[in-house]
């Protein structure tokens, strides 16, 4: 094998390569449980701060719901609006008074253009 050492160490030992794959097929998926919570945890906790612009803030939203999607984790995508939403600081409570009172819905696009729409004004303000 061909594999670093400190990798190495950390596989299991067995002679059969049947069950060496399943070993590490086990290991994967409980890699793979706790990459979902830990996921989901940033989803559900992950403020915007301005320390980014609305668009990457929005952007890696989407792209944990992927990842998690990637992982057997379907996010529906009015939950992601929701989580989107969620994320906003109170500055832009008007905006998500405006999003309640609408009678359609917005997709995750459509609220992604809307907010961009929104750090604009609001820079020019």
């Amino acid at each position: 094998m061909s594999i670093v050492n400190s990798i190495k160490s950390a596989l299991p030992k067995s002679d059969n390569a049947k069950e060496f794959i399943k070993l590490v097929e086990e290991r994967s998926q409980i890699a793979d449980k706790s990459l979902v919570g830990t996921l989901m945890g940033t989803l559900t906790t992950i403020k915007f701060d301005g320390s980014r612009t609305m668009h990457e803030h929005v952007i890696k939203m989407i792209n944990i719901a992927v990842r998690l999607k990637s992982l057997g984790m379907k996010v529906d995508e009015n939950f992601l609006v929701q989580f989107i939403l969620n994320a906003l600081p109170f500055e832009y409570d008007p905006f998500q008074m405006n999003y309640n009172t609408v009678k359609d819905k917005w997709n995750v696009h459509e609220l992604h253009s809307m907010l961009v729409q929104e750090e604009t004004r609001r820079v020019f303000e």
